[in-house]
């Protein structure tokens, strides 16, 4: 079991999850909107086709950050 912190800029919460859920499914049941800004796990940001991985296919074998950023510009 991994525990992962999930989140965005405004909200993150750590949960507990098996290193065979994909990262999609980890942020669809933390309720975290993917579509905009971009993901990070551990700092890293992630690659089309990367939210269909698992835990497991990056090697996170403890714990981790799963992040989406929005970048905003200020008026």
């Amino acid at each position: 079991m991994l525990r992962i912190t999930v989140g965005n800029n405004v909200k993150r919460d750590n949960v507990i999850v098996d290193s065979t859920a994909t990262l999609r499914q980890v942020l669809e049941d933390a309720g975290i909107d993917y579509t905009q800004g971009v993901m990070h796990l551990d700092g890293a940001a992630l690659q089309p086709g990367d939210l269909d991985k698992t835990f497991a296919d990056f090697g996170i074998t403890e714990r981790a950050f799963l992040l989406n950023v929005v970048k905003a510009t200020n008026a």
